[in-house]
C-alpha cells in the first residue's frame, strides 16, 4: 500500500546515520520520502518513492521548495529552527533530527533558545558547532518519527475504511 502523506526531508545538513535509518524505514513501509537540498546527497535506495530533489543555490532555497510542495498531512525534518517555524504556521508537521516536535505551543521559545545560544557563541561563550550525533539522537528521533508515522498511517487506513 502506498500512503499519501510525504516525508521531506531539509538535506542539506542531514547526518549520515539519520540518513540511512530515515531510507530503510521508508522502504520498509513503503512511503514517500523526498530529500530537497542546495546539492546532491548520496541516496542509496532503488525505491522510485525515494527522491533527491537538487535546488537552485541560494539561501533558503531548498526550504522554500519544501514549503512550497508541501501539504495536508506530510511530515517534515530540518534543523533550521526559522524553516520550522515556516511550516508550523502552515500547519504541517515538523521535528528535527533529535526527535524535537515543533509546535505553535514551542517554537517562539525554540526560536529564543537558538537566538540566545547564537548570541552566547558570539561572545565566545557558546558550544562548540561540532555536536556529536550518535546512536542515543538517532533512538530519540527514531521514536518520536515512528510515533508520528505509525499515527498518520492508521489514520490513513481508517479514513479509507469509512
Amino acid at each position: 500500500m502506498r500512503y499519501s502523506f510525504t516525508v521531506w526531508l531539509d538535506a542539506d545538513s542531514c547526518p549520515a546515520p539519520l540518513r540511512e535509518y530515515i531510507i530503510r524505514y521508508a522502504e520498509d513501509k513503503n512511503l514517500t520520502l523526498k530529500f530537497v537540498a542546495n546539492r546532491e546527497i548520496p541516496v542509496t535506495s532503488d525505491s522510485s518513492d525515494i527522491q533527491m530533489i537538487v535546488c537552485k543555490a541560494g539561501k533558503d532555497s531548498a526550504d522554500d521548495y519544501i514549503f512550497e510542495n508541501s501539504s495536508g498531512t506530510d511530515m517534515v525534518i530540518t534543523r533550521d529552527i526559522l524553516f520550522a517555524k515556516r511550516m508550523v504556521e502552515k500547519r504541517i508537521f515538523v521535528m528535527n533530527d533529535r526527535g524535537t516536535v515543533f509546535t505553535s505551543e514551542n517554537i517562539e521559545d525554540r526560536l529564543a533558545e537558538s537566538r540566545f545560544s547564537m548570541n552566547l557563541a558570539e561572545i565566545g561563550f557558546g558550544k562548540s558547532k561540532k555536536s556529536r550525533y550518535g546512536e542515543q539522537e538517532l533512538r530519540k528521533f527514531s521514536d518520536t518519527f515512528d510515533r508520528h508515522v505509525s499515527q498518520l498511517m492508521v489514520n490513513e487506513l481508517y479514513s479509507k475504511r469509512r
